[in-house]
Parts: C-alpha cells; structure tokens; sequence
C-alpha cells in the first residue's frame, strides 16, 4: 500500500503543476480600460478569435481542479498505507 501512495503523491504533484499552469496560461475576462478608451469595437470575429482554445482552457482548468480536490480528500484519509 506504501507503493500506492507514493504514487498518489506524484499524481498530485503533477496534477498541481499543471494546473499551475494551465492557470497561468489564461487571459483575463475584461478588456479593462484601455479597450474602452481607444474605441476598439469588438466584432464577431475579434470575440471569438481563438476560442476553442479558451474553452479548452476552461474545461482543463475545471477537470484538474477537481482532481486536485478529490486527491487531497483521498491522500488525507486516515487509511493504513
């Protein structure tokens, strides 16, 4: 069982650095001001340039997340290892 958590830990750890990254690798929500202030319209096409990559983004943000979550419930378990 000792084997098995050792490989939980380096799953976790794994999972932390991307999820890290994955993070990082985001663009912000808002435009800010200086959308606002040049006039920059946002067209249909501007808004949903490279999107698929954004919601790919998204989805793997939510998936890591929640393995994350689930690992650190199951590594801190009072179990026999």
């Amino acid at each position: 069982m000792a084997v098995l958590k050792t490989v939980l830990v380096i799953v976790y750890a794994i999972i932390c650095i991307a999820l890290t990254i994955v993070v990082l690798m985001q663009e912000g929500k808002s435009a800010g001001l200086t959308g606002s202030i040049s006039g920059m319209a946002d067209t249909y096409w501007g808004k949903n340039k490279g999107r698929s990559m954004e919601g790919a983004m998204e989805k793997s943000t939510r998936i890591l997340a929640i393995l994350f979550i689930v690992l650190s419930v199951v590594l801190n378990l009072n179990l026999n290892w």
